[in-house]
This record gives structure tokens, C-alpha cells and sequence, in this order.
């Protein structure tokens, strides 16, 4: 097929901000896990699927196969869909403090 380009489970884009290897990355509607340190305006490679452990809202208490929006305010998974973007489900539950083991779905 002359027009495929890539699977697209990695995207390289310019970082929007200083991000740090492992951290969300939210470009409009585009949703990553950042592979690598990259300065603003740089290159950085981020992992659009795949499993991944992620930090949440303390308040929320998630459980297999939520869905779960990113808030990018605050840089955590959130169950309130309202202003956050979608971004996958949770595979563990979690309540209280600490991440989540989130599976991406790519972007919607």
C-alpha cells in the first residue's frame, strides 16, 4: 500500500513542555507516555498504546475497566470526563493515593 506510513503505537512529535521520560503527554487530543527526556519545542517519541502506570487523582477510587481521562491541569488519571480527555481503562484497581495501570487505546 503506497500511502502506509507507520502502525502508529509510537508517534514523535515536538514536546508542548520540558517532559520527563515516563510522564503523559496530552497535544490537543493526542495522548502519549513520553519514551525520553525532551526540552520544549524538541523531539520526543511518546507511546500512543500499550500498558502503562500512571498517576491518579487521590479522590477517585477506580476499578477494572474504567475508563479514565486525563486531566491535564493537574497531570493525573481522572474518572470525570467533563474538560479531560480519554485515554484508555484501568486493568488494576486503585483507591486512594499513588498510579494506576492504565491501558491506552490510542487516541479516539
Amino acid at each position: 500500500m503506497k500511502n502506509y506510513i507507520q502502525p502508529g503505537n509510537n508517534i514523535t512529535l515536538n514536546a508542548p513542555a520540558d517532559v520527563l521520560s515516563g510522564t503523559g503527554v496530552l497535544i490537543d487530543s493526542l495522548f502519549g507516555v513520553a519514551n525520553g527526556d525532551a526540552a520544549a519545542g524538541t523531539p520526543v517519541v511518546l507511546s500512543t498504546v500499550g500498558v502503562f502506570d500512571l498517576p491518579k487523582l487521590t479522590a477517585d477510587d477506580i476499578t477494572v475497566g474504567a475508563t479514565v481521562y486525563w486531566d491535564a491541569d493537574e497531570s493525573e488519571l481522572t474518572l470525570e470526563a467533563t474538560g479531560n480527555t480519554k485515554i484508555g481503562v484501568a486493568i488494576a484497581a486503585k483507591s486512594g493515593a499513588g498510579t494506576v495501570v492504565t491501558r491506552l487505546n490510542g487516541s479516539f
